[in-house]
């Protein structure tokens, strides 16, 4: 197949294009950073460095006679879309119908779309989460993912188009960028093996699905084939606090990092923690990278860098 990754410089999206080639497909990138993280880039991948709302996008769509769009690109951050809303429309509302108009046009057959499970289901005591549970978001974030899964099943009623959003949980892993992606995994380790201070939001007590970056993309190859026209749970239905992240990794570490509290982010769910069943009956997929092995690939990473205590 013929696959657009979009995002494919970034860290879920590089991992997904370099999953995409070992199984033999073309794979394209559209990635506005696709310069600046060259090191993501796996030989043999066309790297487009566009922004989804540049115009020239279209004449990508055109050459490429893509068979998939995947969707990663996006504004990743609940803090930033609570503070700018129209920021936060403007790349993960407006560019999804850009590329959506761009794809019909050009004869895409299938969208995989990077939802939330996060931020779609808000703030519930029902866990892990069901995809059955209604739609709560309580970030303009996860409006927009909301939002998205929407506009896709009216695109797949008017144009035939088929899609399948991946709805994830926390994911992590190497290449994680402790700057510019939130990660709180990624950002963690940068301090911790850099010598850095880490505040922790609020009393760190929030919990989270935390799934590794190679389980998550195994789900996008599945995704090809399988999944039309569903909102499927992509996490370990594992609950895990923010203290007890921090706990872990400073062990694995070996850092002497002192545990501080500051204020709680706005925006925030306070547990995000989803079933995986459906993607086991739908995709045939499992969560296969246990928390403390992931945790320790993801430090080994970074260690691999040039970052030690």
């Amino acid at each position: 197949m013929r696959i657009l990754v979009t995002g494919g410089a970034g860290f879920i999206g590089s991992h997904i294009a370099d999953a995409y080639l070992a199984a033999g497909h073309a794979v394209s990138i559209l990635d506005w950073e696709a310069g600046k993280k060259q090191a993501n880039i796996a030989a043999g991948v066309t790297v487009h460095n566009l922004d989804i709302n540049d115009p020239a996008v279209e004449r990508v769509f055109r050459e490429g006679k893509f068979d998939v769009l995947n969707h990663h690109a996006a504004q990743m951050s609940v803090p930033v879309s609570v503070k700018d809303p129209i920021l936060d429309a403007t790349t993960n509302i407006l560019g999804i119908l850009r590329l959506l108009q761009y794809a019909t046009a050009t004869g895409v057959k299938k969208v995989i779309f990077a939802s939330s499970g996060g931020t779609v289901y808000g703030n519930t005591d029902r866990q892990p989460v069901t995809e059955d549970l209604p739609f709560d978001a309580s970030s303009p974030y996860g409006v927009a993912k909301v939002a998205t899964e929407l506009y896709l099943r009216t695109w797949q009623a008017n144009h035939g188009m088929r899609f399948t959003a991946l709805r994830y949980a926390n994911v992590y892993g190497p290449r994680q960028d402790a700057h510019g992606e939130s990660g709180v995994v990624a950002i963690f380790v940068e301090r911790m093996l850099g010598g850095g201070k880490i505040v922790i939001h609020g009393d760190g007590e929030f919990l989270r699905d935390y799934v590794y970056v190679g389980d998550v993309a195994r789900a996008s190859v599945l995704a090809l084939e399988k999944g039309d026209g569903e909102g499927i749970n992509i996490g370990t239905g594992v609950e895990s606090s923010v203290n007890t992240l921090f706990r872990s990794l400073k062990a694995i570490t070996g850092a002497p990092t002192a545990e501080e509290h500051g204020p709680a982010r706005p925006g925030d769910v306070r547990r995000s923690c989803v079933a995986w069943d459906k993607a086991n009956r739908v995709l045939g997929w499992t969560p296969e990278i246990a928390l403390e092995v992931g945790l320790r690939r993801t430090v080994d990473w970074f260690r691999g860098r040039g970052l030690h205590v």
